[in-house]
């Protein structure tokens, strides 16, 4: 019988950090988890022939006899359960954590010492090799997703990633997720004071005191009449209070490192599309691109399900619903859909209702089915509006290819 059931049954279904005593009262394991009831639970097996079935994978699972006493606290996003766990086992120093540690499965989070700094994932032999380089080091963070967590962060606090005095404005200055670096629109002053502090805040663990602070500057920018800056800083309360951040851990809690070609502007469109033969022959299509191309890896397949008759509308807003549900799958810079206004404002109602302000923009064919119309939604409007019209061959080839992935999904299924 299971001596934790109870515990385990008023674990919450929701992400935190989770610690395991022993006899002598000594923090000896301390865990981060997406769910604390299934994680915790994990370690439990409710027979022995279960156990038996179940290979150790983790130290602390070959010495669960240990554990006498079980604590928890609930955090309210993956992300700062990872960060808290970093600052308990720094405190704790947990013997399990420790055991059979790699240095090169313990990843840091680092602060530059840029005229305008930036966020880079550091491994801990690396880091010792250069840590003068740094102004503020975080962690380590074990099986963290360093570079889900750095584009999360980067839109948390507008963290640039370009170099200033590029000769144009980078996409993300246009989308307003830039505070224009590249444009020299902001000083090196005001980049600390604006991003970097509020970030080294969020990472040292002071959320709270953070979200306080920015409440009285959004109030102050509010007064003084400054509205752009008070806008800034309540879209920034709200993302700080949705933070969308499941794709943060591996599924085995080991990060698995992706080779990608170097680029000077990371970017990630989904295209969407559907292909309509009938009643029973509804699907649609995912499709990723990157900086880099397609990314044929993260494309995605839909059969319609509830759409009744013939509405490509219904059916773009039923796959949209869905792929909202995977908190897992990163987050886009842009959704691209094939259509018009009716299925871009479908889109962005249902983006609108989950708070999320990712742009929408839709590309449909002209009176002569010749001509391609671009149609934009964007919470700032007139500054993705340059973006599309520098980058519409990339928008139509993402299109395209949405397009040819559906029909080959619907001949396939024709086959079956």
């Amino acid at each position: 019988m299971n001596r934790f059931a109870d515990t385990i049954r008023n674990l919450p279904d929701a992400p935190g950090v989770y610690l395991f005593y022993n006899f002598q009262n000594e923090v000896i394991y301390v865990g981060k988890a997406t769910s604390l009831r299934d994680r915790v639970r994990s370690y439990f097996p409710s027979s022995l022939r279960c156990a038996e079935q179940v290979p150790i994978s983790r130290p602390i699972e070959g010495m669960i006899h240990e554990v006498k006493k079980i604590s928890h606290a609930e955090i309210g996003s993956v992300l700062e359960a990872v960060i808290l766990e970093a600052r308990y086992i720094k405190k704790y120093l947990p013997k399990y954590n420790v055991l059979g540690r790699d240095d090169k499965s313990w990843n840091y989070l680092c602060v530059t010492n840029d005229e305008f700094p930036k966020l880079v994932p550091v491994r801990e032999h690396e880091l010792k090799l250069i840590e003068k380089k740094y102004a503020k080091i975080f962690g380590p963070y074990p099986g963290l997703n360093t570079k889900e967590a750095i584009r999360i962060l980067r839109r948390l606090f507008s963290i640039s990633i370009c170099e200033p005095n590029q000769k144009r404005p980078c996409l993300y200055y246009q989308m307003g997720q830039c505070l224009g670096v590249c444009a020299r629109q902001i000083t090196s002053k005001d980049y600390k004071k604006k991003v970097i502090a509020p970030l080294t805040a969020f990472l040292g663990g002071s959320k709270k005191r953070l979200i306080k602070q920015l409440e009285k500057q959004m109030k102050k920018a509010s007064n003084e009449r400054n509205f752009e800056e008070a806008a800034r800083l309540r879209n920034q309360l709200g993302a700080l209070q949705r933070i969308r951040d499941i794709a943060l851990l591996n599924k085995s809690f080991i990060e698995i490192p992706q080779m990608r070609r170097p680029s000077k502007e990371e970017y990630r469109i989904e295209g969407y599309d559907i292909s309509n033969l009938g009643e029973s022959g509804k699907v649609g299509s995912m499709v990723v691109f990157d900086a880099n191309g397609p990314v044929k890896s993260q494309y995605r397949k839909f059969t319609i399900r509830t759409v009744v008759g013939q509405s490509d509308v219904d059916c773009m807003a039923e796959i949209i619903e869905r792929r909202l549900k995977h908190s897992e799958w990163p987050m886009p810079d842009i959704f691209l859909i094939d259509g018009g206004k009716p299925q871009v404002n479908r889109v962005v109602k249902i983006l609108r209702e989950k708070q999320i302000l990712t742009p929408v923009v839709g590309i449909a064919k002209g009176p002569k089915r010749m001509k391609n119309e671009f149609f934009v939604s964007a919470p700032q409007k007139d500054t993705i509006l340059d973006w599309v019209e520098n980058n519409k061959n990339i928008l139509i080839q993402t299109r395209d290819e949405a397009h040819r992935f559906a029909i080959k999904f619907q001949r396939e299924k024709k086959k079956i």
